[in-house]
């Protein structure tokens, strides 16, 4: 069975993906008069415009991550392990280049041809159209083990290489001879980088060291020194500034004047990680930088010191994230805590509404002062968080516990920063225990309060708005173990509490009295609320789920399957279906009113956190070991699914997880086509014969048959419609010499008052078909005939049935008894009464003599 035709959910596309460790590359397009940025995100390669950094394209993935990257003019150049691929139109694979045998670490666009490096010191020049070699040499790595490449400018047909040894060499492609050998300063090459003078070139050393050489002449022409380790990237300005920039290890960018021979300034704590890509703008005070961070930034050089600002960022986590929620009613945001210790928000409908609210700082203040890297006043990463949109516009509307620590922290979404109030228990206001931490929270459904347990079984609550602890659940503490789980309902009269013990506890919000507690089967890792239905979701540590109403205090479901630690669970917004996601790499989806597994799919990567939007149209994940955030299509609000229960030897296939860009789910008619097994159920025209059943026709047909004359009368024009008199364009005149103008005829208001009853004589077709009843008592097609009439046409039928009309009493008789059927089978029982009541209406001055007719007839 096909999961991505067939299953529940289908992969739309991933959130909060923009960079790598891969360094990026600039184009320019020049019908569209702009600059472009390519750079790696996992697979895909995804396409950037400068001037708004908003993605215009998102490449077909590949089968591994994207470990090379390059870019000419037409084509986008990328290697995953051995195997070199080229994109068109930034979108699908044109050229697929294959022969080395081993990793590839080194590009480079050469006119025509294409040069790849592998880590075993094999170069080979490709040509781009036959996807053939034309060149392949072979370098011993213990002399001369190759680190960097470049095209020197205005130098054809040549290429430097630079070595881990030091030394550099000079290369003929196509001679395939070797120009010439530079000594080099005894520490290997890193990066080679041309400037904007023809025949310099600067050179990254592994020793922070940065040299701008001359190659034609073999001199140096100035020498920098940077210490933060080895140099990564260098690019230089060409907007009239001698500037170069170079990037380290650590995420700093050194400014260096090139005319003065120092130091400008510098941009520390650019990335957090390594600066893996950096160039400017041709022409532009603009500067590039990329990072393993998960961040591509703009950075614009416009103020006094020669330093630059950021100008336009694209940043998502730079690790995993660890919790993920939908934010609001509108399902557009996704909150997401990561391992780096930043809580930000992703929106599904475009990247400009992303928002970042920070990292968790004890100190605000002094975590500026020391910066990114030195900063020992940072919270540990989020672990678990609420929020609530009733009252953000007025305080702090999330609250969210870190890993570890015992202090839970307030944020306020509107601000996009980390709130005003650190809700700690009193008793350890002052010392800072090693073994307490916050394992639970939530926040009421209006906003004012947080719950918060605690891994000494202590359940606290706080008041949002003003911070100010507002009471404890129990005498000492509310469980004899730590807290798994902390929930509200909707009208906050109920608190419950789930503790490692294996007790389900029930608690009056407002006064923390104990009303009722529920003994588990077994200790249970977490527990959700449905505040709507009042459903709660159990997960067990021995890998089951319980359902547990919260009226009755009863289980009224329990679930297993799993074979591994369940990580979150997530109910669709009617509380129709639990979907739960473990450790065993699969997300599972239960129907609780039948108590089956309904859909279940198999990943490579456990989804450590998911959500269900509130509208019900996307499932969201969040993954071991990726930095995106998937987003998953609900297919039964769009196409034909199949919701029967699974077998019990059902063995899921494996999905992928979706790229950057929109997936096109399969049409309906190809998911009906997949959905053989399951068959369509056809109501039939009625369905028991002791059961009324009414027509299919629309009310206005039927409706409003006794109030015809009413409704023409109010739509009835006060005056008739008058003609008018318009001169003719020409004015006629009397034939003859003289030309004399003809007299205006005179017009004649008399008509006939005799009306012609030829019309009336001829039998319509409703009135043959009554007839030939009479002898065959087959009124199907009477009845047919009504049913496509309008009222005004329902009312000239029946007004032609009486004597006086032109019908005659058998005519009516005929009528009665097609009413008389309808009324028998019991189906078009509302048109039946409907005909019958105008019938009466127009025909009461025979309706005795019918009657006793009709009777007569019967006995």
């Amino acid at each position: 069975m096909a999961r991505e035709s067939g299953g529940l959910f289908a992969g739309f596309r991933a959130l909060g993906r923009y960079s790598g460790p891969v360094p990026h590359a600039l184009r320019y397009h020049g019908r569209h008069r702009q600059f472009y940025v390519t750079a790696a995100a996992g697979r895909s390669v995804h396409t950037y415009n400068v001037n708004k950094l908003g993605i215009v394209a998102v490449s077909n993935a590949l089968l591994q991550d994207i470990t090379c990257l390059a870019a000419d003019r037409m084509l986008v150049f990328a290697s995953y392990d051995n195997v070199l691929h080229a994109f068109a139109r930034n979108k699908e694979v044109v050229h697929t280049y294959e022969g080395h045998k081993a990793k590839i670490h080194l590009l480079l666009p050469f006119g025509d041809h294409v040069i790849s490096v592998d880590t075993t010191n094999v170069l080979i020049v490709w040509d781009i159209q036959s996807e053939e070699e034309y060149l392949q040499m072979d370098f011993d790595k213990a002399i001369f083990a190759v680190s960097a490449i470049l095209h020197p400018s205005t130098y054809l047909n040549k290429i430097l290489l630079g070595s881990e040894q030091g030394s550099l060499q000079l290369w003929n492609i196509k001679s395939n001879k070797l120009l010439y050998s530079f000594a080099g300063w005894g520490l290997g090459v890193t990066t080679l980088q041309q400037a904007p003078a023809v025949d310099v070139v600067a050179v990254g050393l592994v020793s922070g060291r940065i040299i701008v050489h001359n190659i034609k002449f073999d001199e140096t022409l100035m020498k920098f020194q940077q210490d933060w380790g080895p140099i990564t990237a260098i690019s230089f300005r060409t907007d009239g500034h001698q500037v170069m920039a170079a990037g380290s290890t650590i995420g700093h960018i050194a400014l260096w004047d090139l005319e003065e021979k120092k130091l400008i300034s510098q941009m520390r704590n650019a990335h957090s990680t390594a600066i893996a890509g950096m160039s400017f703008v041709p022409g532009e005070p603009l500067l590039i930088t990329n990072g393993a961070d998960n961040a591509i930034r703009v950075w614009i050089f416009d103020g006094p010191g020669g330093t630059g600002r950021i100008l336009r960022s694209r940043m998502g986590h730079s690790a995993p994230p660890t919790k993920i929620r939908y934010h609001g009613q509108n399902g557009e945001q996704i909150l997401s805590a990561g391992q780096d210790g930043t809580l930000q928000s992703f929106s599904t409908v475009h990247e400009r509404f992303n928002k970042s609210l920070g990292r968790g700082s004890i100190n605000k203040k002094k975590s500026k002062r020391k910066g990114l890297q030195h900063d020992t006043m940072a919270l540990p990463p989020i672990t678990a968080f609420a929020s609530e949109v009733a009252r953000q516009n007025d305080w702090d509307g999330i609250v969210a516990c870190h890993q570890g620590y015992i202090t839970c922290t307030t944020w306020n979404y509107q601000k996009t920063s980390m709130g005003t109030h650190k809700l700690r228990p009193e008793a350890f206001s002052k010392n800072k225990p090693l073994d307490i931490y916050a394992t639970a929270v939530d926040i009421t459904s209006c906003g004012n309060f947080a719950v918060i347990g605690m891994s000494t079984g202590q359940v606290d609550v706080y008041n949002m708005q003003s911070g100010i602890h507002r009471g404890c659940y129990g005498k000492e503490r509310a469980h004899e173990g730590a807290i798994r789980g902390v929930a509200v309902d909707g009208l906050n009269q109920l608190t419950i509490t789930a503790g490692r013990e294996g007790l389900i506890k029930f608690w009056k919000f407002k006064t923390k009295d104990l009303v009722h507690s529920t003994d588990l089967s077994s200790s249970p890792s977490g527990i959700l609320l449905h505040r709507d239905s009042g459903i709660l979701g159990i997960a067990f540590d021995d890998f089951g789920i319980s359902v547990l109403d919260i009226e009755t205090r009863k289980i009224v479901r329990r679930f297993s399957g799993h074979h591994g630690r369940i990580n979150d669970m997530t109910f669709s917004p009617d509380g129709r279906w639990l979907i739960t996601s473990s450790m065993d790499c699969t997300i599972k989806t239960w129907d609780l009113p039948s108590g089956c597994l309904i859909d279940c799919f198999l990943l490579d990567s456990a989804a450590v956190s998911i959500t269900m939007s509130p509208t019900g149209d996307f499932l969201a994940s969040s993954h071991v070991d990726e930095l995106g955030i998937y987003l998953w299509s609900n297919r039964s609000l769009y196409s034909l699914v199949s919701l029967r229960p699974l077998p019990a030897d059902y063995k899921p296939s494996m999905v992928m997880l979706p790229g950057t860009c929109p997936v096109q789910d399969v049409d309906a008619a190809g998911a009906e086509e997949t959905c053989g097994e399951m068959i369509e159920y056809d109501s039939p025209e009625q369905l028991g014969e002791q059961l009324v059943t009414l027509s299919l026709l629309p009310e206005s047909r039927w409706k409003n048959l006794l109030n015809l004359d009413i409704i023409k009368k109010k739509n009835k024009p006060r005056e008739p419609p008058k003609v008018p008199k318009s001169a003719p364009f020409f004015i006629p005149t009397v034939p003859g010499l003289i030309p004399r103008y003809a007299a205006p005829e005179q017009e004649n208001d008399t008509q006939s008052k005799v009306v012609n009853l030829g019309v009336l004589a001829q039998k319509s077709d409703f009135y043959i078909h009554l007839e030939e009843a009479l002898s065959t008592n087959e009124y199907t097609t009477p009845l047919n005939l009504l049913k496509d009439m309008g009222p005004s046409n329902i009312e000239i039928e029946l007004r032609g049935l009486a004597p006086e009309g032109g019908g005659s009493m058998e005519v009516m008789l005929s009528f009665l008894r097609m009413i008389g059927m309808m009324l028998n089978k019991k189906y078009n029982f509302e048109l039946a009464q409907a005909y019958l009541a105008l019938f009466l209406k127009d025909c009461y001055l025979f309706c005795r003599d019918i009657l006793s007719l009709y009777q007569c007839r019967v006995c």
